[in-house]
């Protein structure tokens, strides 16, 4: 996935700069970066690698070191950014959250005018300086920014720093949050709503789809109107999201436990506790125990001193064991009960079945499957969401794969994802069987999408229904 944030200040911004991007860190886990600018000093601009650090310690010497009145700075999952470019508009920095599907297309078209680009150690262009590339094809920002957003297939927000203000643009569905705070030395920009609010901002602006605004220390500007039409990601609520957070007004916590009373509504089960799955599925546990009444409780809990989210090996092998051993399970919670536990979603399932399996193994009696979201069917075509999967890699599609086959039509694939079909429940119950689970039981789309609480239209579901 990815964060950003960006602040203007009448005073050095670096400090604001500095904790505002750690408050990103649970976005990405692979490069983080910070780009200032300063009247007298011009740009300075740091990245490093933060697989096997927090942001804090890569980046102590910047934060004593780097001085501006003006910042922005990001947590990756992929590319290294903030780039600093050189071009007819002057220098700036850019850093960017979204994914190019049309990327190879656009490189070949831009190339045509003499441009180069850098290869990054897989061979692909970094999407970041591609997307400066593209805002460099015109004769302004606005302009730029304006054709990135037409010609992007998939969804790009960023934040440009130049001389004269940090510009900010929404990708123009609004796919992702852009967010701004004030004080009374300046302004910020954020992809967190929640990580300006212990620097002293307030709540000031939430961008909407397609919107270009410019801040200064003394305010922000809108240059491009909002665009009517939104496809805000559902799964941002459901996993992504800090529990601090909201976006479109629609706080992520009281969303999760709005899905933990749904589910609990619709169900049959009576167990003796509801667990989470650490750390997404705890407020929807808790919002399941809140609903029906059954104790909520922590069978496991996940060691973290020691074991950063950034600390995953790329080979899936490896994260799947050192996903295991962060859970650490508290046996007398665990044994001869019966357990509810809630994750935020079932990928491949293999994570979830080891869980399983492990709960099993220090004496409980059943282990009950809640995921807080519906069965995922199609892999992401608009984020880089490193929790997705090839679609065949998904246990859905493995196991239709298992019933229809290899060429599955889209009218099949549909009846797979009615939760009141036979297929659906076929599905469901082989599932449960390859997991080894005592029952199994998703939230449902409908359920889901009215447990955000806004018009049904606004939400992206593309990877629960393939409807775009």
């Amino acid at each position: 996935m990815g964060g950003f944030f960006g602040a203007a200040s009448k005073e050095d911004c670096v400090f604001d700069l500095f904790f505002g991007v750690d408050y990103h860190s649970h976005l990405g886990t692979r490069r983080a970066g910070m780009a200032v600018y300063s009247k007298e000093n011009g740009f300075d601009k740091a990245i490093h690698n933060i697989e096997n650090a927090p942001f804090r310690t890569k980046f102590t010497d910047e934060s004593n070191s780097m001085h501006g009145t003006m910042g922005i700075g990001c947590i990756s999952d992929f590319e290294a950014q903030p780039i600093l470019v050189r071009s007819h508009h002057g220098t700036f920095a850019i850093t960017t959250v979204g994914k190019i599907n049309n990327a190879d297309e656009i490189v070949d078209e831009i190339i045509k005018t003499n441009t180069h680009f850098f290869e990054m150690h897989n061979g692909e262009i970094n999407p970041t300086e591609l997307v400066a590339a593209i805002i460099n094809q015109k004769d302004n920002f606005i302009d730029g920014i304006r054709y990135a957003q037409e010609i992007i297939d998939g969804s790009m927000s960023m934040l440009i720093l130049t001389p004269k203000g940090i510009f900010a643009a929404r990708d123009k569905l609004g796919r992702t949050p852009v967010v701004a705070g004030k004080k009374d030395s300046g302004y910020c920009f954020s992809f967190e709503s929640f990580a300006y609010l212990n620097l002293g901002y307030k709540d000031y602006k939430e961008l909407g789809p397609g919107e270009i605004a410019v801040m200064t220390a003394d305010g922000i500007k809108t240059i491009a109107a909002p665009g009517k039409d939104m496809k805000i990601c559902t799964f941002l609520w459901i996993y992504y999201g800090y529990p601090s957070s909201s976006y479109e007004g629609i706080s992520v916590e009281k969303m999760r436990y709005n899905c933990g009373k749904a589910l609990a509504r619709r169900d049959n089960v009576k167990p003796d506790i509801v667990a989470g799955v650490p750390d997404s599925g705890i407020a929807h546990a808790i919002g399941y125990a809140n609903e029906s009444g059954v104790p909520f409780s922590r069978p496991f809990v996940k060691y973290t001193p020691t074991w950063p989210r950034s600390f995953m090996p790329t080979h899936q092998s490896k994260r799947d064991l050192i996903a295991k051993m962060k859970l650490i399970p508290i046996h007398d919670l665990i044994e001869g009960k019966s357990l509810l536990l809630i994750d935020d979603s079932i990928v491949r399932g293999t994570q979830l079945r080891e869980t399983t399996e492990f709960l099993y193994a220090s004496g409980a009696k059943e282990v009950h499957i809640r995921p807080a979201c519906p069965p995922l069917f199609y892999g992401c075509k608009y984020l880089n969401f490193s929790r997705s999967s090839s679609e065949m890699e998904l246990i859905t599609r493995r196991v239709i794969k298992e019933f229809e086959g290899d060429n599955v039509s889209k009218e099949v694939l549909a009846e797979y994802t009615d939760p009141d079909s036979e297929k659906y429940q076929k599905m469901i119950d082989r599932i449960c069987e390859l997991l080894h689970f005592t029952t199994l039981r998703y939230h449902r789309l409908d359920d889901m999408i009215e447990s955000v609480g806004i018009e049904p239209e606004k939400l992206c579901t593309y990877c629960w229904n393939g409807k775009e």
